[in-house]
């Protein structure tokens, strides 16, 4: 028995029961995170697996686009609108909401509107979409117009995707959506290999070779 002045006797075994309980409890939580780390790792990346295998591909094609580009496909077309929603010396009471829907309507249209130009003699509506575009021009004192069409085919379609090019708000969100779940199937990459014991020090090794030679390509053929 082990004894103190002016203490309370230890018990050996006590001690030994109280460091015993400490270590089983380091190594459930250990263990209890390592299987978090794995499970969010491999659900994530499941999830991701065709975000990832889109932007890749598409990555390839905007980065050979001259050997991915498919022929752009124009088409031209006329029409005639209301002239009183354009003849009118007030640019305010021209009706753009009108003129919008009756181009969508009467040529097909499903892009977003992109831009809508008051000249003194003519009007230029454009709508725009991924690998898509649309321009009218209005003349004003006839209401009559010529419509092109412009199509850039699947290929323009997934690298504007890709881009976020006129795409809208809702795919942009997409976007951050999809980076936001790629840095967390990143990080949770990370922390699952900090706690593989074995193979911690070879797997950070190889991160770091990965991020130095990025560095060296960027310093020695681009800076």
């Amino acid at each position: 028995m082990i004894t103190l002045k002016n203490k309370k006797a230890i018990n050996p075994i006590e001690l030994t029961e109280n460091e015993s309980g400490k270590t089983k409890n380091k190594f459930l939580w250990k263990r209890r995170s390592a299987m978090l780390m794995r499970w969010l790792h491999i659900y994530l990346s499941m999830i991701s697996f065709a975000i990832v295998f889109f932007f890749a591909i598409t990555g390839l094609t905007l980065n050979h686009a001259d050997k991915f580009v498919d022929q752009l496909h124009t088409s031209q077309e006329k029409g005639k609108l209301d002239i009183n929603w354009v003849k009118t010396t007030d640019t305010l009471r021209i009706a753009k909401l009108e003129i919008v829907e009756y181009l969508r309507k009467n040529n097909n249209i499903t892009a977003a509107l992109s831009d809508f130009r008051i000249d003194d003699s003519q009007i230029g509506v454009s709508f725009k979409g991924p690998g898509y575009a649309a321009d009218a021009f209005i003349n004003r004192e006839t209401g009559e117009y010529d419509l092109t069409k412009t199509s850039a085919g699947f290929v323009g379609i997934i690298n504007d995707l890709h881009k976020g090019r006129d795409t809208g708000s809702a795919w942009s969100l997409f976007i951050d959506i999809c980076a936001i779940l790629l840095a967390l199937v990143s990080l949770t990459g990370i922390l699952l290999l900090l706690f593989l014991k074995k193979r911690r020090l070879s797997g950070l090794i190889v991160a770091a070779c990965g991020l130095l030679l990025a560095y060296f390509v960027y310093s020695i053929w681009i800076k």
